[in-house]
Order: C-alpha cells, then structure tokens, then sequence
C-alpha cells in the first residue's frame, strides 16, 4: 500500500508541475521555464479518493503532508471512517466535481468496471487530473480519451491500463496531457524482497503440513 500510495502522490505531482514533459523538453536542448507557468501547485486544492480501502488510507495521509484538503467516496465509507485519516466523506457525484486530482483506489469487480464513465468525466472541473494506480478497466478510456483530447479535464497521471503492456499505438502514448508509467505502483525493493521471502514460507509451509496465509 505505501509504495502505490507514494505513486500516486509522484503521478498527482507529475501532472500538476510536468514534469516528464519539461525533463523531455530539457533532454533535447530547450529551456523554456514560462511554458509551465500554468502549474496551480497543490497547497489548498482538493484530493478526492475514490476508494478508502488501505492504500486510498495511505493516500490521505500523505497529501496532508502536501496541505491538501481531502474528501472521499466508496460505496460502504462512511463518516466516521474517513475522519479518521482527515478525509471527509462526500456523495459520489460531488467527488468528481470538487476534486482538483481525483485519484482512484478500488478493486476491481463487476461493480467497480467502468465506474468511472462519461458522466463522471463530464462532473469534473477541467483543471481537474485524474490519476489511475489500481485497475485500468475502473475507467471507460474511450470516454478519458476523449475527455483529455476535448481538454474537458487538464490530465491524468497513469500507471494501469485495460490491455496490459500498454499497445504500442494506444492513444495514450499520444496526448501530451497525460504521465504515463508501466504498471509499476507496486513495483519496490522491498515489496520484492517481502514477497519472495514469504514464497519459500509458504512453500515450507504447504510441505510441512502448516499452511500460512490461507485463503
């Protein structure tokens, strides 16, 4: 959770600053620090997370660290729950017009799939980003394509997709509205580190005849 979590934050910032556009810009010989001056900064702007589940949490928590104002939304939240990691709970419909980065933490199921539509798109302000660190089919991308190709949102920071690796002739990798990485939210040191140790437990385990973490 902590490392997606700190994904998101980087991708919420990516966008808002551009920063993978002014390092490509930097890249080829240019300098042109006016270009970004259309950057808001992120001190007072609203955070709305779509999903409060353990790394929805952990997203909260950090953008207080970065003076942000957080209100949230899933289906089961309730007040109590989001107050306790300083987010207050919202009616969906008012997540996706208030939020200056919506940022989407769900599972992916038959509820969640597509959530996240035209209709949705069209509530939001557009400068306004959305970012997407847990399951690329939450979000209609023929409706996000077109949203972010109209400018009816500024952006979306990404790093899952509905076809995965991303095709190389996805629309995507065309808009310079968007930050893009691939699928590695979860991808750390120590995550790989806490995994495979935890294989060779449950492998010892399963032969041993003392299973752990059973499902």
């Amino acid at each position: 959770s902590d490392a997606v979590a700190e994904l998101a934050i980087g991708l919420l910032v990516a966008c808002d600053r551009r920063i993978a556009d002014a390092t490509a810009e930097l890249r080829s010989g240019h300098w042109n620090k006016k270009k970004y001056s259309g950057a808001r900064g992120l001190k007072g702007r609203t955070l709305g997370i779509l999903g409060m589940g353990m790394i929805g949490r952990a997203v909260a928590r950090r953008a207080h660290g970065l003076e942000m104002d957080v209100i949230a939304w899933s289906q089961n939240l309730t007040d109590e729950r989001a107050a306790e990691v300083g987010a207050a709970r919202v009616e969906k419909d008012a997540l996706f017009a208030n939020a200056d980065v919506l940022s989407i933490h769900l599972i992916l199921s038959d509820r969640s799939r597509g959530l996240v539509g035209a209709r949705e798109l069209g509530l939001m302000k557009p400068s306004s980003y959305l970012v997407n660190t847990s399951r690329g089919p939450i979000i209609d991308e023929a409706a996000l394509l077109a949203a972010l190709r109209n400018n009816e949102i500024a952006g979306a920071g990404l790093d899952v997709y509905a076809v995965e690796p991303l095709p190389a002739d996805h629309a995507f990798r065309s808009l310079d509205n968007t930050v893009l990485t691939p699928h590695m939210g979860y991808v750390t040191h120590e995550n790989y580190a806490a995994w495979y140790t935890q294989i060779v437990e449950n492998i010892e385990g399963f032969v041993n005849g003392t299973p752990v973490r059973e499902l």
